[in-house]
């Protein structure tokens, strides 16, 4: 019952830590002239995987590695069928041609690249399959050519000085509630990765099944959140930009630098895991060339949502 409770709590302090960083870092970048666009693009995509950052830090240095993977590449999976379903189902997600052959290709080069260096012992005929240090740097490398590519495309805004003019104490205010909200993910990240730890023993689940369920689930609520909101209010490239630079951001960044604290071996069924991933990510590519180009529609977001289903029925049935 502690357990499940420490749970709720550690995603509690997840979403609410996330959601303070994004207030506090964004005010600041708005007090340094940086651009909505800027800002969209970096601070906000930063702040709703935050969730997943921290639980990947605290589960890579304590040697859970198997939740580390899971939790990515089951967020990765829930973003794209469950998250991009429901927003998809709210309202019909209209996309951008730059979305469409700039962000989500690359989002599908990131989860087949992660499959490609998971099994590149295959290669020279190891049966053991590990995200290493050093694959871990390829991660990183690719993460600093997509941040060069986001940042090229956003602009400094001009003319704003007078708006952006504000008291000393907005500053301290923007300062005092990141640090909170970093405070809050770092607590709520040891919460939910103990937690996880000790429901998986309890109940015996795996760790590598917490990570794909449990725990990739309650930290996408941000991007949840996010999605369904911007689904509701007809903002649909903001719907599905989140997503796929949440999922880039997953791989390249956090998963770059989990493997760099500690290698993270592959677990048994993992390629499958991986296969869903690549698929959906391709799945998602193709869905922008049926029906409606460039729509993403309420039927589509409905075969989203059974594909994901049966996903879990899969993994309660792998166990």
């Amino acid at each position: 019952m502690i357990s499940v409770i420490l749970l709720g709590a550690g995603f509690l302090l997840l979403i609410k830590g996330a959601d303070l960083l994004v207030d506090g870092s964004s005010a600041i970048a708005r007090r340094l002239k940086v651009s909505d666009l800027s800002i969209g693009l970096t601070v906000v995509a930063f702040g709703t995987s935050t969730p997943e950052l921290f639980v990947n830090l605290f589960a890579s240095a304590q040697g859970n590695t198997a939740i580390a993977i899971g939790n990515i590449v089951g967020s990765n999976i829930a973003n794209v069928l469950l998250i991009l379903g429901v927003s998809a189902l709210i309202y019909p997600l209209s996309v951008t041609r730059g979305t469409i052959w700039k962000e989500i290709p690359f989002s599908l080069l990131a989860a087949m690249l992660l499959a490609i260096l998971l099994n590149d012992g295959l290669l020279d005929g190891s049966s053991s399959s590990v995200l290493s240090r050093s694959d871990g740097l390829v991660l990183l490398a690719f993460f600093v050519i997509f941040l060069y590519y986001t940042v090229g495309i956003a602009s400094r805004v001009e003319g704003l000085e007078q708006s952006l003019t504000s008291k000393v104490h907005r500053m301290s205010w923007a300062i005092g509630k990141s640090i909170l909200g970093l405070a809050g993910l770092v607590l709520g990240g040891r919460f939910v990765v103990s937690s996880a730890i000790e429901l998986g023993r309890l109940f015996g689940v795996s760790e590598s099944l917490m990570g794909l369920t449990v725990v990739a689930v309650g930290t996408s609520l941000p991007e949840l959140a996010t999605s369904a909101m911007a689904a509701y209010r007809k903002n649909s490239d903001i719907a599905v930009g989140n997503i796929v630079g949440s999922n880039i951001f997953n791989i390249f960044f956090i998963l770059g630098t989990s493997a760099t604290i500690r290698p993270l071996p592959i677990q048994p069924g993992g390629d499958a895991d991986l296969g869903v991933l690549v698929g959906s990510s391709l799945l998602l590519f193709l869905c922008m060339f049926t029906g409606k180009k460039r729509l993403l529609d309420r039927w589509e977001g409905v075969l989203l949502l059974v594909l994901y289903i049966g996903y879990l029925y899969y993994l309660t049935v792998r166990g």
